[in-house]
């Protein structure tokens, strides 16, 4: 049986102007997630979105909205965000000391616990915790900013946390972001990703329909 690949814009190439509209074209795209990067000016060299936009965003969509935390000390946000109505709480574990403890407060918060690395932290660093996962997020590119070109050696990482999973039955999907796009989509599937995070693949194409079908490999 194929894989069903999932397609998530990033908003964080949307107009933040018009975040309700953007929305709506996710929706009409037939996209399957929203991602949403959090970033607090310190983890990450940029500032964007906080629990409020989730919170103002929820009654908009139905779509599941999975929530990337690029920010220091992770474990202060989980309340926020599950009571914005978050859905995936995914957070850095360069981050955070004790990952278990954050991971547990997730799931006790009613969402799911998402880990993601940056080019730079090897996959054996989730070797403790992937079992309690349901997302791995493996960034392609450094943490900040959108538009980056792909660092291609990062994809054999989608090959090793894939071989984990199926060895030792674990259920997380894969997801990436950075650098995707509709050129380099079937590779990065190929490769074992579940989800694609795509910002300006999406927001940027003319024609956002065909653009989710390419991302999904459809």
């Amino acid at each position: 049986m194929a894989r069903t690949v999932l397609a998530a814009p990033s908003l964080l190439s949307a107009n933040f102007g018009n975040l309700a509209e953007e929305i709506r074209s996710i929706e009409a795209a037939r996209a399957d997630w929203i991602h949403v990067d959090v970033m607090d000016g310190h983890f990450a060299p940029n500032l964007s979105f906080g629990p409020k936009t989730v919170g103002d965003l929820r009654p908009v969509t139905g779509l599941p909205m999975d929530c990337h935390l690029m920010v220091e000390n992770p474990q202060d946000f989980i309340k926020s965000f599950a009571d914005a109505g978050a859905d995936y709480f995914t957070f850095h574990v360069e981050a955070a000391v004790h990952s278990h403890r954050i991971i547990q407060s997730i799931k006790d918060a009613g969402m799911k616990p998402g880990i993601c690395i940056v080019p730079g932290t090897p996959v054996h660093f989730l070797d403790e915790i992937a079992g309690e996962l349901d997302l791995i997020l493996v960034l392609l590119v450094n943490p900040g900013f959108g538009g980056q070109r792909m660092i291609v050696p990062c994809l054999e990482k989608l090959v090793t946390l894939s071989a984990l999973r199926k060895e030792k039955g674990y259920h997380y999907l894969l997801s990436v972001d950075g650098g995707i796009t509709t050129e380099n989509a079937p590779e990065v599937i190929e490769k074992g990703a579940d989800v694609l995070v795509a910002g300006s693949a999406f927001f940027q194409a003319a024609d956002k329909a065909g653009a989710v079908k390419k991302l999904k490999g459809l």
